[in-house]
C-alpha cells in the first residue's frame, strides 16, 4: 500500500490462537494484512438496512428484527425453531435444529446480527443454524449478550457487543463458516486499540480535504456520524495515487534518458515510401505520423502509445515511422507477440518496402528459424545489415546483439510486461534509449489510459482506410436451426463468390473444438469445399503453411481458435462465424470481427450462441453486435468486468486495488495524476520510496490490461 506497511506479526497482538485461526482462514500473518481487510459494506446502526444478499453458498451478514417465531418437531422428533428476521428490504428466515433454549433467547421483537451460509428454497433466502450476536435496542443501556464465544478472547464479550451497539456505522466484513464478521471486527478492534497512530505515508503532499491516513484506517473500520465515506475517499485517493507515482516516476526516468535525435531527411527512404504508397493516408495517419516524427526528433526518448480500431492502419505509419530511423542509419525493431504475426509482419513490410523502391532489409528472428538461419540473422542485427529486425520475444533474448538500434515498435501492447519492454529499451547504443512506439487494436477506456498507460504520450486512429466497409453483425443462437442454416447458406454463397471464411472455435479438442468442428464442416456441411484448420498447438511450419494457404485463396473455409486474432490479413476474408461466442469478452469478439472487412467487400460476422436469450452472457454479446466502435464496446467491457480483471490481478495477484473503481472514479485518478507530477517534481526521493515495493514483477498488473 502507497508508502504505509506493518509487518507486525499478529500472534504477537492477538491471542495465539486466534491469531492461528485468521492464518488458516484467511491467510493472514501481520497486523497489515488484516487492517486491509475492509468492510464490504456498513450497515447504519438504528436503520434496518439489507447487508447485501448474494448467491446461494456465500456466507452473508444480516442485521434485522425478529417478526415471527414457529417451534415445531422434525419427522424424528427433534425440536426445530424457525424466526423470520426483517432486514429490509428483504425477509430472511433461520433455521435452529435441536437448540431449544434458543426459543428463548431469540424471541420475537429481538434485533440482532446473523451470520450463516445463505440457501434458497422456492426463492425465499434462508440461513440454517446461523451464529447470531443480538444488540441492544436504539437508547437501551443494558449490555448485549451473545452466544459467539470467540469474542471472549478479546475480553468481555459484553464489551465488544456494546461497541457495535454503539457505532454509528456497524461494518460487515467478508467472511467465513468459522470467521463470522464480528469476530473479525473484534480482532480489528483489538488490533486498533493496542496500535499508536500511524504517520501519514505522504506527508505534507497529504490532501488537506480528505482525513489523515491513520483517521481514514481507522474510520474504515470504527466509522463515526460522519460515516465511512471520508474515510474510503481517502484510502481510494491512495490507491490511485500509487499507480499514478509509478507512471509519474517512469515518465521523470525517461525525461531523463537521453535518445538519439532522428532528424527527417528530404528525399530520404521515408519520403520514397510516403511518394511510392499504393493507398492514400487518412487525415488520422497523417496527423499520428507528424506527431511520431516530431518526438522522434528530439534527444529524449519517445514514449508513445498508438491506438487503433481492428484495419486503421496502424502498420504502416509504423513502417513510415521507421524509415525515418532508417534514414539516419539506425537500427529498428518490431516486436510482435506471435510467430505468425512477426512472419506476416516482415513479408508485407519487405513487399512494401520493394514497391514503393525503398532500400531498407527487413530481417525475422523467431524462434522456429533452424541454426543456420538464425546465425545469418544474428549476423545481420550485429553488423548493421538489418535495418529493420522484426520478432517475437526471441528479439530480447541474451545473445542478440544490435548493431545501433534506436527505435522499437511494440505490436499489441498487452501481450508484454514491463520487464520485456524495459529489456528491449536497453539494447540502444553507447547508453541511449531507443524511442519506444507500442500499439494495440484493443481499444482502451479513458480511465484505463490514464492508470496502465499513464507513462505514455497518446495517439489515436479512428478512421477506416478508404475500401473499408463496416462490417454487418449478427447474433446466431444454436436453438434456431434456421437461422444456423441461413448462416451455412451465406458461407456458401460468399464462397461461391470466391471469398473466404473464418470459423473460430473456443478450444482445440472436446466438443464444440478447432479439432471436432473442422470434422464436421469438412465432412457434413461443406464436404465438396477446401476446409483447413489452424490452431496453437499445432508445428510451427504447419501452421505457416495452412497460413500461406488461406491467404493464397487455396482453402476456402478456416476453422482455427483465437490464434487468428492478431496478425492473418486476407482482405479476401468476407464472413466470421465466431461460435460459443459467450466464452469470449468484449475486447476479444471486437478483435476477431476485426479479421473481416480488410478488403473492399462488404463482411458479416456471424456470432454463434448455445445459450438462450436473456441471459447475461447473450446480452453481452448482442452489445457487440449492436455496434462496431471499439470504444464503445471497451467502456461496456470495463463496466462488465471486475476492476482486477481490467488489470490483470487474475494473472498476477499482485494489484493493491480494493477501494479503486475505474468505471466511477475518474475525478480521483485525474487528481491522483496531477498531485503524482508534482510530488515527483517536487520530491523525487519521496516518490521513489513510496513505491519502492511497486517492483518491475509486482508492475505486471499495470502492464496487463
Amino acid at each position: 500500500m502507497l508508502g504505509w506497511h506493518d509487518s507486525t506479526a499478529l500472534k504477537s497482538v492477538l491471542p495465539t490462537k486466534e491469531a492461528a485461526a485468521f492464518k488458516k482462514h484467511f491467510g493472514f500473518t501481520t497486523v497489515e494484512q488484516l487492517l486491509r481487510q475492509y468492510p464490504r459494506v456498513h450497515t447504519p446502526h438504528g436503520v434496518n438496512l439489507s447487508a447485501g444478499l448474494g448467491v446461494e453458498g456465500d456466507i452473508i451478514t444480516v442485521i434485522g428484527t425478529i417478526i415471527a417465531t414457529n417451534e415445531r418437531l422434525d419427522r424424528r422428533g427433534n425440536k426445530m425453531y424457525t424466526i423470520v428476521i426483517e432486514d429490509q428490504p428483504h425477509l430472511i428466515s433461520a433455521t435452529f435444529f435441536r437448540a431449544s433454549w434458543i426459543s428463548k433467547v431469540l424471541t420475537q421483537g429481538t434485533r440482532a446480527m446473523f451470520t450463516g451460509k445463505l440457501k434458497f428454497f422456492r426463492g425465499v433466502p434462508q440461513l440454517q443454524h446461523p451464529d447470531y450476536l443480538i444488540l441492544p435496542r436504539i437508547g437501551e443501556k443494558k449490555r448485549s449478550t451473545g452466544a459467539l464465544k470467540g469474542l471472549t478472547t478479546y475480553g468481555d464479550v459484553a464489551e465488544v457487543t456494546e461497541l457495535l451497539s454503539e457505532l454509528d456505522y456497524i461494518p460487515i466484513y467478508p467472511a467465513k463458516a468459522a470467521m463470522p464478521t464480528w469476530r473479525i471486527f473484534g480482532a480489528i478492534h483489538e488490533v486498533l486499540r493496542t496500535t499508536e497512530p500511524y504517520a501519514d505515508p505522504l506527508g505534507g503532499y497529504a490532501p488537506k480535504d480528505l482525513p489523515s491516513f491513520d483517521e481514514a484506517i481507522r474510520g474504515i473500520h470504527e466509522p463515526g456520524p460522519e460515516g465511512p465515506g471520508p474515510a474510503i475517499d481517502r484510502l481510494r485517493y491512495d490507491e490511485a495515487m500509487q499507480i499514478a507515482l509509478v507512471m509519474a516516476v517512469r515518465r521523470a526516468d525517461s525525461a531523463h534518458r537521453q535518445a538519439v535525435a532522428l532528424e527527417p531527411i528530404p528525399g530520404g527512404q521515408r519520403q520514397r515510401l510516403l511518394d511510392g504508397l499504393r493507398f492514400p493516408l487518412t487525415d488520422g495517419q497523417r496527423r499520428v505520423i507528424a506527431e511520431i516524427s516530431e518526438e522522434l526528433n528530439k534527444p529524449r526518448p519517445m514514449q508513445r502509445l498508438l491506438q487503433g480500431e481492428v484495419g486503421s492502419g496502424k502498420t504502416i505509419v509504423s513502417v513510415i515511422s521507421m524509415l525515418q530511423a532508417v534514414d539516419q542509419r539506425k537500427q529498428c525493431a518490431l516486436l510482435a507477440p506471435t510467430e505468425v504475426l512477426a512472419t506476416q509482419h516482415a513479408r508485407s513490410i519487405q513487399e512494401t518496402l520493394t514497391h514503393a523502391g525503398v532500400d531498407a532489409k527487413v530481417v525475422v528472428l523467431t524462434g522456429s528459424l533452424n541454426t543456420k538461419q538464425r546465425k545469418q540473422a544474428l549476423l545481420d542485427i550485429v553488423s548493421g545489415e538489418a535495418d529493420i529486425i522484426v520478432g517475437t520475444h526471441a528479439i530480447i533474448q541474451e545473445g542478440v546483439d544490435f548493431f545501433d538500434l534506436a527505435f522499437c515498435v511494440v505490436d499489441e501492447q498487452h501481450r508484454f510486461g514491463v520487464e520485456q519492454r524495459n529489456h528491449l529499451r536497453g539494447k540502444g547504443r553507447d547508453g541511449t534509449t531507443p524511442h519506444l512506439l507500442v500499439m494495440t487494436a484493443t481499444p482502451i477506456p479513458r480511465t484505463i489510459a490514464m492508470t496502465a498507460f499513464g507513462d505514455l504520450s497518446m495517439s489515436v486512429l479512428t478512421e477506416l482506410p478508404g475500401g473499408r466497409r463496416p462490417i454487418e453483425s449478427f447474433v446466431v443462437a444454436e436453438i434456431n436451426r434456421r437461422w444456423v442454416e441461413r448462416a451455412f447458406q451465406r458461407m456458401r454463397e460468399e464462397i461461391e463468390a470466391g471469398r473466404q471464411v473464418y470459423v473460430v472455435c473456443p478450444r482445440i479438442q472436446g466438443e464444440g473444438g478447432v479439432e471436432e468442428t473442422f470434422a464436421y464442416f469438412r465432412e457434413q456441411v461443406f464436404p465438396d469445399l477446401r476446409v483447413g484448420m489452424l490452431h496453437g498447438k499445432m508445428p510451427a511450419d504447419a501452421k505457416e503453411e495452412v497460413m500461406l494457404a488461406f491467404a493464397a485463396g487455396e482453402l476456402d473455409l478456416l476453422v482455427a481458435t483465437t490464434v487468428i486474432e492478431v496478425g492473418i490479413d486476407v482482405p479476401n476474408a468476407t464472413i466470421m462465424m465466431i461460435r460459443e461466442s459467450e466464452r469470449f469478452g468484449v475486447s476479444q469478439l471486437h478483435q476477431l470481427r476485426g479479421r473481416v472487412g480488410r478488403g473492399g467487400n462488404a463482411s458479416i460476422c456471424f456470432f454463434h450462441t448455445g445459450l438462450e436469450a436473456g441471459e447475461e452472457a447473450v446480452k453481452r454479446v448482442q452489445a457487440v453486435a449492436a455496434t462496431t466502435n471499439g470504444f464503445d464496446l471497451a467502456e461496456i467491457d470495463l463496466e462488465q468486468r471486475q476492476e482486477g480483471d481490467v488489470l490483470g490481478a487474475r494473472q498476477s495477484g499482485t494489484t493493491n486495488l480494493k477501494l479503486l473503481s475505474l468505471v466511477r472514479d475518474r475525478e480521483v485518478i485525474e487528481r491522483a495524476n496531477r498531485d503524482a507530477a508534482y510530488l515527483v517534481s517536487r520530491d523525487p526521493e519521496l516518490a521513489q520510496k513510496l513505491i519502492v515495493d511497486v517492483d518491475d514483477d509486482s508492475q505486471g498488473f499495470i502492464e496487463k490490461s
